[in-house]
C-alpha cells in the first residue's frame, strides 16, 4: 500500500469527519465503497490507498458538495434568484431526503433496542420528501414560470398557497427536532447515527433559508 501523494486537505481527514462535514457525503462515500461508519477513522488517503485512480474524480465531487451547500445570498433579479434557487435548495433537498431516510432507515434497523431510537424516523422523512416534491413541483411547473412572465405584475393568489405550504413545512421541521432530540445523538452513536442527525439539522436549515428567500425576497416583489 502507498499513500497518495495528491496534497490536498480532505486527504487527511477521516471517512467520519467528511460524513459529518460535507452535505451529501455519505451517499459519495457509499457510492465509492468507503465505510464512513465501521472504518469512519481511516483517512480519506488511507481508504483509498489502493486506488489512487479514483481520488481526482473524488476529490471533486466532495468539492462541488461543499460549494454546494455554501448559503444563497438574495439578489434583486426575481429570474435570476429563481433558477438560484431552483440550484441551490430544490435539488439539494431532493439529494438529501432520500439519503437521509436511507440513514434513519439503517439506524432503526440496527439500533432497535436503544432507548434514544428515532422510531418512526425514517417513514417521516419520507412522507416529507413526498410532501416537499409536490411543493416543489408546484413552483417550477405553475409558479415560476408565472413570476417569470409577469414582468412583476402581482400575482398574490398562488403566492398565498405556497406562503401557506412554507407554515406547514414549518410545522414538520418542528416534529423533525423532536423526533431526533433536537438533533442531538445519544453518547457513543454510531458515525451513520451522527451523520443522520447532522444531515438533519442541515435540512433545517437549508429549508429555513430557503422559505426565507421565497417569503421574504421574491414573493414581495410581486406582492406590491
Amino acid at each position: 500500500m502507498h499513500t497518495p501523494s495528491i496534497a490536498h486537505p480532505l486527504l487527511q481527514q477521516t471517512l467520519g469527519q467528511i460524513a459529518l462535514a460535507i452535505p451529501g457525503a455519505t451517499a459519495l462515500l457509499r457510492q465509492h465503497k468507503l465505510d464512513f461508519c465501521c472504518q469512519g477513522e481511516r483517512t480519506l488517503a488511507l481508504a483509498c490507498a489502493e486506488r489512487t485512480h479514483e481520488l481526482p474524480a473524488l476529490l471533486e465531487q466532495l468539492e462541488a458538495l461543499q460549494r454546494q451547500s455554501a448559503p444563497l445570498a438574495p439578489c434583486s433579479d426575481p429570474a435570476q434568484l429563481i433558477d438560484r434557487i431552483l440550484e441551490r435548495y430544490h435539488d439539494t433537498h431532493r439529494q438529501q431526503l432520500p439519503e437521509l431516510a436511507r440513514m434513519a432507515r439503517r439506524v432503526e434497523a440496527v439500533h432497535q433496542t436503544h432507548p434514544a431510537v428515532p422510531v418512526g424516523l425514517a417513514d417521516f422523512l419520507e412522507q416529507m420528501q413526498a410532501e416537499l416534491e409536490n411543493h416543489m413541483a408546484k413552483e417550477e411547473q405553475i409558479l415560476f414560470p408565472l413570476l417569470r412572465r409577469s414582468g412583476q405584475a402581482p400575482i398574490r393568489g398562488p403566492i398565498a398557497v405556497m406562503r401557506h405550504e412554507h407554515l406547514e413545512h414549518g410545522a414538520r421541521l418542528e416534529r423533525l427536532a423532536e423526533l431526533t432530540c433536537n438533533h442531538t445523538p445519544p453518547p457513543g452513536a454510531c458515525t451513520t447515527w451522527r451523520a443522520l442527525y447532522a444531515g438533519t439539522e442541515r435540512l433545517v436549515d437549508d429549508l429555513m433559508h430557503h422559505i426565507h428567500l421565497e417569503n421574504n425576497v421574491l414573493f414581495p416583489m410581486f406582492e406590491r
